[in-house]
C-alpha cells in the first residue's frame, strides 16, 4: 500500500521540522509549507490525503486557508487539522463552522499527533467507499457519516414507509419534512401546467433519493411525488439530514456525487424537450424507461405504464403518444398488449432519439 501523503503548513521552522520527523517516522510521505498562500498551492497540485495546518501564521492565516480549500474542488474533500496554540470555544467553534475535521492544541506529543491522523484518515477512508443504492448501502453510509459527525447511528431514525400504485409519497406545495430514499418500487415526479396539463419530470427507481433539492432550499415541494407501482420508502428526518451535510465537507460532497446522475438525467431531458421533435420525444421517453428500470439492454423490456404518464413524460398529448407507438410497432420496434409496452429494440430507438 502506498504511503499516505500529508500537506504539513506550519510557519514556525523548529515545529514543521519536529512535527514532520514525527510523521515520516510513521511512514507517512510528508510536504510542508512554511505559509498559508504557498500551502494552498501545494495542496492544489498534489491533493494530500490529509492536511495540518497552524492557524496563526503570516500573510494568511489558517481560517483562510480552510475557506479558499473549501472552495476549490480538488481541496475540498481533503480531511483538515488545525493546529493551535489556543484553545478558546470561539475559536473552535470558527473552525468547525469553516468544516475543520479536527483540532490539536500546542503543545502536543506524539501520541496525540499519530492518534488524530491515524483517526482521521481512517475515517476518510471508510467514507470514500462506494456504497450501494440498497437498504444495506444507505444504512452503511449514514451509519458512517453519523459516527463521523459525532451524530450517532442515523439509520436508528429513519422509518418505512409502504405505499401502493397512485399513491403520493408528497404533494407540490407541501412543505418538506424528510429525505426520501426508495428501497423497492418505481416512482414518477411531476407537475402541472398553468392548463393543468400532468408533466413528468423525473423517473426514481430501488436505490434513489428524492425530495432533497427543497429539502435543502427550504422551500414547498416544486412537484409530486407519486408511485407507479408498490413502493417501499425509507424517511429519515429533515433535522438529521441536514445536520449530517452540513457537518463535514466531505459527507456534503459524497451525497452530492450519489445524486449527481439524476442531475444530469434532468438537465438532458429539459434539451430535449426544448429542441427535439414529437417522435423523437416519445422515443426518448421510452428510452428513459429502459435506462431507468432495465439493466441488460440487449434484451426486451416490459413495463406497465399509461399512455397518459408517457404523453407527461415527452410533453405532448395523449392521442399523439397513442399514433407514435402505433407506428413504432408497425416498424417493430416494440410490442402492445393492454398497458404492456416491451421494448424490442432498444438500439435503433437509441439511434431515433438521437
Amino acid at each position: 500500500m502506498d504511503a499516505k501523503t500529508i500537506l504539513l503548513i506550519e510557519d514556525n521552522p523548529l515545529m514543521r521540522e519536529n512535527t514532520a520527523e514525527i510523521l515520516e517516522l510513521a511512514n507517512y510521505k510528508v510536504v510542508t509549507a512554511q505559509n498559508g498562500r504557498e500551502g494552498i498551492q501545494i495542496a492544489s497540485q498534489t491533493r494530500p490525503d490529509l492536511i495540518i495546518c497552524d492557524i496563526m501564521m503570516p500573510e494568511l492565516d489558517g481560517y483562510g486557508v480552510l475557506l479558499l480549500l473549501g472552495k476549490d474542488d480538488r481541496t475540498v474533500n481533503i480531511p483538515f487539522i488545525f493546529l493551535t496554540a489556543r484553545a478558546e470555544k470561539q475559536d473552535f467553534r470558527r473552525g468547525m463552522l469553516l468544516g475543520a475535521d479536527d483540532y490539536l492544541t500546542k503543545p502536543y506529543d506524539d501520541v496525540e499527533l499519530l492518534r488524530a491522523v491515524e483517526t482521521r484518515l481512517n475515517k476518510n477512508d471508510r467514507l470514500k467507499r462506494s456504497f450501494e443504492r440498497s437498504e444495506e448501502g444507505i444504512d452503511d453510509f449514514l451509519t458512517e457519516a453519523g459516527t463521523m459527525n459525532g451524530l450517532g447511528n442515523l439509520c436508528a431514525n429513519k422509518r418505512i414507509k409502504f405505499l401502493k400504485k397512485k399513491d403520493m409519497l408528497y404533494s407540490e406545495g407541501s412543505f418538506p419534512g424528510y429525505l426520501f430514499f426508495l428501497q423497492k418500487g418505481k416512482i414518477k415526479e411531476c407537475r402541472n401546467n398553468d392548463q393543468g396539463k400532468e408533466y413528468i419530470t423525473g423517473l426514481f427507481k430501488e436505490g434513489d433519493f428524492l425530495g432533497y433539492l427543497d429539502l435543502l432550499q427550504s422551500e414547498p415541494y416544486q412537484q409530486s411525488a407519486v408511485c407507479l407501482e408498490a413502493c417501499e420508502v425509507a424517511l429519515i428526518p429533515k433535522e438529521d439530514f441536514l445536520n449530517l451535510i452540513q457537518g463535514s465537507r466531505i459527507v456534503a460532497s459524497k451525497f452530492i456525487r450519489m445524486l449527481s446522475d439524476n442531475v444530469r438525467e434532468r438537465e438532458e431531458k429539459l434539451l430535449q424537450l426544448a429542441y427535439d421533435s414529437v417522435r423523437k420525444r416519445v422515443a426518448a421517453s421510452l428510452i428513459s424507461l429502459v435506462n431507468r428500470y432495465h439493466d441488460d439492454k440487449s434484451k426486451p423490456f416490459a413495463m406497465a405504464i399509461s399512455r397518459e404518464d408517457i404523453a407527461s413524460m415527452a410533453g405532448t398529448a395523449t392521442e399523439t403518444v397513442i399514433r407514435m407507438l402505433s407506428d413504432f410497432k408497425d416498424e417493430r420496434l416494440l410490442e402492445l398488449k393492454g398497458s404492456t409496452i416491451t421494448i424490442l429494440n432498444y438500439e435503433k430507438l437509441a439511434r431515433m432519439r438521437n
